[in-house]
């Protein structure tokens, strides 16, 4: 008999139920000890967090956040000195707004400010850090952490001041800039520039998901995912909370959205689900308002929208900014087929929720609570911008405060003004496979035009935009500059000139604007 079959002839059992690993729990035994990663509250989960740590917190708005675990952090004030990486910061007295009332937070990695004022506040007046950064950047510095890749070339942001260094990281008690970012090393690779962003990698994150068994295997819920799933897998030490503890094996393999090797510990949450904008659909009307029947400032929205949903093709993927653009849908034809994306995670996001069809877990970029339409895919933060980066939407519309003449775009700050950078400067990061349309009125509150020859604002975007639409006219950005192509009904040619800083040719096929 051969030494192969001698020890295939061998009985296995006896070996194996005789050999057992006492660490980290784990047996060979069967029954003789088990992991179990749960834990009894939020209290008990958050115990080891060291003061000075870098956490990282999921949620998108609302949605997703670890809310029982952020308590737990805010009733430990000696957890202090902390460096939170979120896409904001919360809302006063809600979620992450609380750390950054008992100051606990000394610094915050984000790319929104959004509408806390205590958050602008703080960070103004010298009592905060802040390193804003494209909400697409920050996914992916996180997911690249997470596969142990410590930097990565991306082309948003390049040419804007988050390249060169501009943007205060911390201001002095009397409102002057104290530090300053650094600047960004570039490389051109088949054409087209990069800026190099090194990886993040957390200490601790606190996660929100939707089921989790006691080996930590977690599933999303909804668009629940968003940056959960990045920064779950980044962190040395994860700790998720659950609406639904289960048995193992009550997740499906394939459902599995976190698996348990990147997770330590387990709570079943006690805090309720919130929305930050409940919003719903309107009742059908008998027909397309009026422009007549709406205030000036409405009737010139009403016309832009009108005009800028012709932009939405049937089978085309679109990307719909917050404002204007997400209202283009509720224009279209019938027979016109678009899919949503939404960089929260969403692809066939549908229409706003009539009441009692809304959900925390299904929320649009702007916060407020959506459906999903049949076929919809949900997916991470991380590959959602990865989509929008690669060029796989075609069209994305966002509002902007000026535009070139060369398709410049800034949308993100104004002077003396921080909301953050959001996604935008992902979404306009591929042009030349994705069309950016710009939808803004004309001309500012004050009368001045947001067409220029050179942009005043920072940049979002270099030479990104190709086509403006406005409540007098449309135009398209071509290399040697701009072509007028429509006319509102109400304006003239003469009015556009009065009121677009930059020159601009008149196409011989100038048309009256279709909306």
């Amino acid at each position: 008999m051969s030494l192969l079959t001698r020890r295939i002839a061998q009985p296995a059992w006896p070996l194996v139920k005789s050999f057992a690993f006492p660490c980290r729990g784990f047996s060979l035994t069967p029954n003789l000890c088990r992991i179990n990663k749960i834990c009894d509250s939020a209290e008990e989960a958050v115990k080891d967090v060291s003061p000075n740590s870098t956490l990282l917190v999921g949620g998108f708005g609302f949605s997703g956040v670890p809310s029982s675990l952020i308590n737990a952090i805010r009733n430990k004030p000696h957890i202090n000195g902390l460096t939170v990486v979120s896409n904001n910061a919360g809302m006063p007295g809600v979620g992450l707004g609380q750390l950054l009332e008992t100051r606990q937070i000394g610094k915050m990695i984000a790319s929104y400010i959004g509408e806390n004022k205590v958050f602008e506040k703080m960070y103004l007046s010298g009592e905060l850090d802040l390193e804003l950064i494209p909400q697409g950047t920050m996914a992916e510095k996180c997911a690249a952490g997470a596969a142990g890749v410590p930097a990565f070339y991306t082309p948003a942001a390049y040419g804007t001041i988050v390249q060169t260094g501009e943007l205060p990281v911390r201001f002095t008690s009397d409102g002057r800039p104290a530090i300053m970012s650094r600047p960004k090393e570039t490389r051109e690779f088949r054409g087209k520039h990069y800026l190099l962003e090194e990886s993040i990698f957390g200490d601790v994150a606190l996660v929100r998901a939707h089921k989790a068994d006691r080996l930590g295997n977690c599933q999303f819920r909804k668009a629940q995912n968003n940056f959960n799933e990045a920064m779950g897998k980044n962190a040395k030490f994860t700790i998720v909370e659950v609406d639904e503890i289960v048995e193992v094996g009550e997740i499906e393999p394939e459902h599995v959205h976190l698996p348990g090797v990147y997770v330590n510990k387990v709570i079943k949450s006690t805090e309720s689900k919130q929305i930050e904008k409940l919003t719903f659909a309107e009742a059908p009307k008998g027909g397309a308002l009026s422009e007549k029947s709406l205030s000036n400032s409405a009737a010139k929205r009403n016309r832009i929208i009108r005009r800028a949903s012709k932009e939405l093709k049937d089978g085309m993927y679109v990307n719909l900014g917050i404002g204007m653009p997400l209202a283009t849908p509720a224009h279209l034809s019938d027979d016109v087929e678009v899919i949503l994306q939404s960089e929260n995670g969403i692809l066939g996001m549908g229409r706003y929720p009539l009441p009692g069809e809304e959900d925390p877990d299904l929320i649009n970029p702007g916060k407020e609570t959506v459906t999903l339409k049949i076929g919809a895919a949900l997916f991470g933060s991380h590959e959602s911008f990865g989509m929008i980066r690669a060029g796989q939407i075609d069209l994305t519309m966002l509002g902007a405060l000026q535009v070139s003449a060369h398709g410049d775009l800034a949308n993100f700050m104004l002077p003396g003004k921080v909301k953050g950078i959001g996604g935008a400067m992902d979404l306009v990061a591929n042009p030349d496979k994705t069309k950016v349309v710009v939808t803004m009125e004309h001309v500012d509150r004050s009368g001045k035009p947001k067409i220029l020859e050179e942009c005043s604002f920072p940049l979002t975007g270099v030479r990104c935009v190709s086509r403006i639409i406005t409540d007098l006219a449309v135009f398209d950005v071509k290399p040697d500059g701009l072509v007028l192509r429509e006319v509102a009904a109400e304006s003239s040619v003469k009015e556009v000139k009065e009121k677009t800083a930059a020159k601009f040719q008149v196409s011989p096929n100038l048309k009256t604007m279709d909306a």
